[in-house]
Order: structure tokens, then C-alpha cells, then sequence
């Protein structure tokens, strides 16, 4: 079975507030092919800075009902360690959701590539602040050239 490009994301919630709402969206995209959640993990911290690591994987656990049936196909790649450093970085009064998904919608590339003898060489995320940073560099830039300033 070829696997696409996995990446992970964590979506913090100030206050403790996930209440599972963001499935819906999440949800679209797994139905639709585009990933496939292949871990999740909810990262608790109370205020005083004590940390629960839940893994996502029992449906019957109502706090994480409208994530679970997502989670067909589940792997659970996430080690300890992994979960450990991701939690240093998590504010105290804060609950986070941990999804490492792959790119199902690159498979079929990367079996393209490799049919060809090709290798992928290079890939990274750009986060959208950084383009939106760009952006706004390059209309400033437009407007410099479009006033005739150099």
C-alpha cells in the first residue's frame, strides 16, 4: 500500500473550550479523499499546567464522539516522545487537538513519480501567515513600481 506525505497539525483551544464542533469540516475532507486522519490525540492542560494525553480511539468517550468515525483507517503513529515535545508547547488553560493525516490526494502522484524513476527531492509547508506576509510585501512592491518608486 503506498502512503502519501503525512504532516501533523495542532489546533489549540483557550479556556479548555474543544467541544468537537471543527469534525464537521474535518470531517469534508476525509470523506471526500483528500486525507485520512491516521492519528489523534487530545492534549489537556489545566491552569495550573497538569497534562492529560488522551488518545482518540474510543467512541464511546462522548467528548470526542464527532471525531471518532473519522478515525477509520487509524494507526496511531504518535510515540510518547512525540506527544511529549508536541505538549511543551501548549499553553497551560488549553486543550489541543493532535491530527497527523495523510495526503491521500498525492498517492497517486508519488506512484506516477516513482514509475518514472523519479524521486521526490524537496517538500515543505508554507503557513498561510507567511504568505499572507508576502502578499502584502508584494502589493506594496506593486504599488511602489506602479508610482515609479524604485
Amino acid at each position: 500500500m503506498t502512503l502519501g506525505p503525512l504532516e501533523y497539525t495542532v489546533i489549540g483551544f483557550a479556556g479548555n473550550n474543544f467541544d468537537g464542533s471543527i469534525a464537521d469540516e474535518i470531517g469534508r475532507v476525509v470523506e471526500n479523499g483528500t486525507i485520512r486522519i491516521v492519528d489523534a490525540v487530545a492534549i489537556i492542560k489545566d491552569a495550573e499546567g497538569e497534562l492529560a494525553i488522551v488518545e482518540i480511539d474510543a467512541k464511546s468517550d462522548e467528548r470526542f464522539a464527532s471525531i471518532a468515525p473519522l478515525l477509520e483507517g487509524r494507526m496511531g503513529l504518535f510515540t510518547p516522545e512525540d506527544l511529549a515535545t508536541l505538549a511543551e508547547g501548549i499553553p497551560d488553560d488549553t486543550s489541543a487537538l493532535v491530527l497527523l493525516f495523510e495526503h491521500r490526494w498525492a498517492v497517486r502522484v508519488k506512484e506516477a513519480i516513482q514509475a518514472k524513476g523519479g524521486v521526490l527531492i524537496a517538500r515543505s509547508v508554507i503557513p498561510p501567515e507567511i504568505l499572507e506576509e508576502a502578499s502584502a510585501e508584494l502589493e506594496a512592491y506593486a504599488a511602489q513600481q506602479e508610482a515609479g518608486v524604485a
